[in-house]
């Protein structure tokens, strides 16, 4: 849990450690951050990490969107003491801050999600589980406690997994479930086409699927009918060159496969679980009607997350959903797609406080937190800034990344003449 005061108690931390000398395990600033932590990272890890869709104009739009909206302080009024807490389905939060689902955290650090995990119960931040993990949830959910945390579903060709998914995810205390509707199939990426990388050939980011026993399962099925087939009926499959590389990867399946390298060496099983994973992780004919059958297999909260435009806010009211992420998965689904953050006002006005409204994509610090608040959003996901943390330096790296964001929070609160996280409202800002 985070010092009520939080913003000038990490202040005082970092000054009184900077006078032996000291300086944080992560730098503050957002550049430096960004710097040290491609430093850390393999080029293939930061191409999928730090990549976006095409020529990465979301990307940047985001980040415009956020400088477009300008803070405005009122004075004199009595700040000294502040509550950043919020109410989300029921439960208070010390924060207004989630930490969203990212996969393969592996290619980022070599304890990934569980590193993750431990950081965000010692906050009480919540942490949306990735459906691409590398690191099954139970583990996870393990390390938790009681901390509170929530699912992200992708939903598969499968809707024996999609329901296994869920039931996993009420069995290990998962809170909410969030369907990410965005990812029905993977944006053009640039950065990783130009390196021929994609982490899941590897068998890394798979690690719900193989601790699933319903994909488990079905690993013995050669075809199945909802596969890609070619003119003559054959597999869709396109299969590689065989040579060092081809080597190396069939390597790097057996050792992320369950059990590791040596248990795996003479086992067909890694291999055939990322082919089955690659023909079964997304189903883009999703529908909404599909949307009955994850509510016929959960009692727990429903969170749309990818929602841009008011008239599918509407819809999901209309059939009962219980939240919305605002998102454009940080910019990497679509180029030119339209900023998060100037969806968000349409959306909040759409919903008009009948359910929850989150938000991600472009986060960078505190004051982009408030200016979310303030445009609507009942709560904030924070995603890169926290794998950048996680690749510089691990669990502590996450931990003050977090504690930098809520610093930063809580003294714009104050300074802009607010006491509550929960009284934002966009008499705050003005519209540069």
């Amino acid at each position: 849990m985070f010092h009520p005061d939080i913003g000038r108690k990490r202040q005082r931390e970092i000054y009184v450690a900077g006078v032996a000398g000291h300086r944080p395990a992560v730098p503050v600033a957002w550049d430096k951050l960004e710097a040290a932590a491609q430093t850390a990272m393999s080029p293939e890890a930061w191409a999928y990490i730090a990549g976006g869709a095409g020529r990465e104009s979301t990307m940047a739009a985001n980040r415009a969107a956020f400088e477009r909206w300008r803070i405005v302080p009122r004075v004199l009024r009595d700040v000294e003491k502040r509550d950043l807490s919020i109410e989300l389905f029921g439960l208070k939060l010390p924060s207004p801050l989630l930490l969203c689902p990212i996969g393969v955290l592996d290619m980022a650090h070599a304890e990934a999600d569980l590193a993750v995990a431990r950081a965000a119960a010692s906050l009480r931040v919540p942490y949306i589980f990735s459906n691409q993990a590398s690191v099954p949830m139970e583990t996870c959910a393990a390390a938790m406690g009681d901390a509170p945390r929530w699912f992200q579903l992708y939903w598969s060709r499968s809707n024996e997994l999609v329901a296994s998914f869920v039931r996993r995810a009420e069995a290990c205390g998962c809170s909410a479930i969030v369907l990410t509707l965005d990812t029905t199939m993977l944006g053009w990426r640039p950065r990783d086409l130009d390196l021929g990388s994609l982490p899941f050939m590897q068998g890394k980011g798979i690690a719900q699927y193989t601790s699933d026993p319903v994909f488990r399962a079905e690993l013995g099925r050669a075809s199945r009918p909802d596969e890609p087939q070619s003119r003559d009926g054959s597999s869709g499959t396109i299969r590689p060159t065989l040579n060092l590389q081809t080597i190396a990867t069939a390597l790097a399946q057996k050792a992320n496969f369950p059990g590791g390298l040596l248990k795996n060496l003479a086992s067909g099983d890694p291999r055939a679980a990322v082919q089955r994973f690659m023909t079964t992780y997304s189903r883009p004919s999703l529908q909404w009607d599909d949307l009955k059958f994850l509510r016929s297999h959960t009692q727990l909260p429903i969170l749309l997350k990818g929602v841009l435009h008011p008239d599918d806010a509407k819809k999901a009211i209309e059939l009962g959903i219980d939240g919305l992420v605002v998102s454009n998965h940080g910019g990497r689904q679509i180029d030119g797609e339209i900023a998060s953050l100037e969806a968000l006002p349409a959306i909040a006005e759409t919903v008009k406080g009948k359910i929850p409204v989150l938000f991600d994509s472009g986060v960078r610090g505190g004051a982009d937190v408030f200016k979310a608040l303030a445009l609507g959003a009942t709560a904030v996901c924070l995603g890169r800034p926290y794998v950048y943390g996680l690749a510089v330096a691990g669990r502590r790296g996450v931990e003050e990344v977090i504690g930098t964001v809520l610093a930063e929070f809580d003294l714009t609160l104050g300074l802009a003449g607010l006491t509550q996280a929960a009284g934002i409202s966009r008499d705050a800002l003005h519209r540069d």
